[in-house]
């Protein structure tokens, strides 16, 4: 019995190596593709060095706070952390659009009810436009981003009052 050629997907090694030409190719710094449930992120250049050295740094520098001591009144506390909020993150860099077209309403404001599937946004990159779902039930009590600002992955976009 013969076994069924592979389907070719976005994790092969071959795939990978014929994207990482392309990126040389045509000088981009980053490509993220999506496959179901798994995805693959590949970024070339300066940026993933740097990251990581300036988050690893934070930590020794501060120390954690303790739980009985309160945050300086100069530098109160993150929302999400007073109000236990859900944060909607960008999955992936672009440039994040808070509504459909131009002049058309805004996908969602302030004081608006979402659920897992509505959409509260786009990102756009390289001419593709990528929703961004709330995945979470809740009240919008924080918007983070303007409309036509650069994102980055991960990066808040929208705080959300559980319920």
């Amino acid at each position: 019995m013969s076994t069924p050629p592979k389907k070719s997907s976005p994790f092969d090694v071959k795939t990978v190596e014929a994207l990482v030409a392309l990126m040389t190719e045509h000088d981009l710094s980053e490509v993220y593709l999506r496959d179901g449930s798994q995805h693959v992120r590949l970024r070339r250049g300066a940026t993933v060095a740097a990251a990581p050295v300036a988050v690893a740094a934070v930590p020794a520098v501060a120390p954690p706070p303790t739980p009985a001591s309160a945050p300086p009144a100069g530098n109160p506390a993150p929302a999400a952390a007073k109000k236990n909020l859900v944060e909607i993150k960008s999955e992936t860099v672009g440039t994040f659009y808070s509504q459909p077209k131009p002049g058309e309403p805004a996908f969602v404001k302030i004081g608006d009810r979402v659920t897992p599937t509505k959409v509260v946004g786009l990102v756009e990159v390289m001419k593709t436009y990528n929703e961004i779902q709330a995945n979470c039930t809740g009240v919008i009590v924080e918007a983070l981003v303007e409309n036509g600002k650069y994102v980055e992955f991960g990066q808040v976009l929208y705080r959300v009052e559980p319920s």
